[in-house]
C-alpha cells in the first residue's frame, strides 16, 4: 500500500546539505516553535530564510494539485488496495476520511508556506513506522534492549519461538528483512507480502519486503518490552517535549490486546493497511520532522 496522505510536510535544504548541516545562519540563534497551537509558530518571508518566493510558490502549486487518487472514503480504499482475497482485506481497526491536499514548509524551523487545513488530523499510513522505530530507539536509549542485533526471542518468546522467528533480531524487523512467518491479530504475514504471497521464505536478513503484519510483530515486541502501551511512551518522551498538540492518536486493532502484569493494553499497528495507526495534523509531524532535523 502506498502512502496516501492529505496533508504533505517538507522541510527544505540546500542542495547537497545533509540535514546536519542544516543550521541556522551565522549569528542567529536556532529557533524553536513553542508549545501550543499553530498560531503561535513564527512566519518567514522565503526572501528572510534564502528561498526563491517563486519556487516556492511552484512547489505549493505541485502539491496541490497533485492531490493522491486514492478515495475519500479510507475504509473502501484499504479494502480495495489489498492483495489478498476480500476475507483477509476487511480493516480490523478505525479508518478516518480523509480531506484535500494540506501542509506545511519549513526552512530553519520558521513556517514559509502552508496550505489546506493543516490542523486536521489525518491517518498517516507509512509515516507511523517512523514513530514506531523512535520509540524502538528510546528502548535501546533506556537500556531496555541492549543491542539492536539481538534476536527477539530473548526479550519476547511469544510469536518469536518457532526454530525461524527465534532467529530474528530487532534490527531486522526495523529493516523489514526479517522474514518473520506467522500470524498477528488475525492476519498471516503472507496477507501482506508485496513480492508475492506464494514465494518462498528466505534466511532472516537477506530479503526486503514491505509488510505490515511482520510491523505489528515489532510493535507487539516493543509493547512487551515497555510493560505499557507505546502511545503513552511516545507521548512522554518525544510529543509532549516538542510541543505537539493533543490531537494524535495512535490506534491498534479491535483484537490486538495483550495483558501485561494483569492489565490488558492495546499493541497499536505500524501502519494502516487494516486501519487503525498512528492519525497526527501536519503540524505535529512537522514538530516531529523538526526534531529529527536538528537530531534530537
Amino acid at each position: 500500500m502506498r502512502a496516501a496522505l492529505g496533508f504533505l510536510f517538507l522541510t527544505l535544504l540546500p542542495a547537497g546539505v545533509a540535514p546536519v548541516g542544516a543550521q541556522a545562519p551565522v549569528g542567529e540563534a536556532r529557533y524553536f516553535p513553542p508549545p501550543g497551537p499553530s498560531k503561535t509558530w513564527e512566519r518567514r518571508a522565503p526572501s528572510q530564510v534564502g528561498l526563491d518566493s517563486a519556487k516556492l510558490e511552484a512547489a505549493v502549486k505541485l502539491a496541490r494539485k497533485n492531490e493522491t487518487p486514492w478515495r475519500r472514503e479510507l475504509s473502501e480504499q484499504i479494502f480495495h488496495d489489498s492483495v489478498l482475497e476480500p476475507a483477509a482485506a476487511a480493516p480490523l481497526g478505525p479508518t478516518l476520511d480523509r480531506a484535500g491536499p494540506s501542509g506545511v514548509i519549513l526552512r530553519h524551523g520558521y513556517v514559509v508556506a502552508e496550505w489546506g487545513d493543516a490542523d486536521r488530523v489525518e491517518m498517516a499510513f507509512s509515516i507511523t513506522k517512523s514513530y514506531l522505530s523512535t520509540v524502538a530507539g528510546l528502548a535501546v536509549e533506556t537500556g531496555l534492549i541492549i543491542d539492536p542485533r539481538d534476536r527477539v526471542v530473548t526479550y519476547v518468546r511469544e510469536n518469536f519461538d518457532s526454530r525461524r522467528n527465534s532467529r530474528v533480531t530487532w534490527q531486522q524487523l526495523l529493516h523489514q528483512t526479517s522474514e518473520w512467518q506467522g500470524e498477528m491479530w488475525n492476519k498471516p504475514d503472507a496477507a501482506d507480502r508485496r513480492a508475492g504471497r506464494d514465494r518462498s521464505l528466505q534466511e532472516p536478513g537477506t530479503f526486503w519486503e514491505y509488510n505490515d503484519v511482520r510491523v505489528n510483530a515489532l510493535a507487539f515486541a516493543l509493547t512487551k518490552v515497555w510493560q505499557r502501551p507505546l502511545p503513552d511512551v511516545l507521548k512522554e518522551y518525544v510529543m509532549d517535549p516538542i510541543g505537539a498538540s493533543s490531537t494524535w492518536q495512535w490506534h491498534g486493532y479491535r483484537n490486538s490486546y495483550v495483558t501485561i502484569d494483569g492489565r490488558v493494553v492495546a499493541s497499536v499497528s505500524g501502519g494502516g493497511h487494516w486501519g487503525g495507526g498512528l492519525w497526527a495534523s501536519a503540524w505535529d509531524h512537522a514538530r516531529y520532522g523538526y526534531l529529527f532535523l536538528r537530531r534530537g
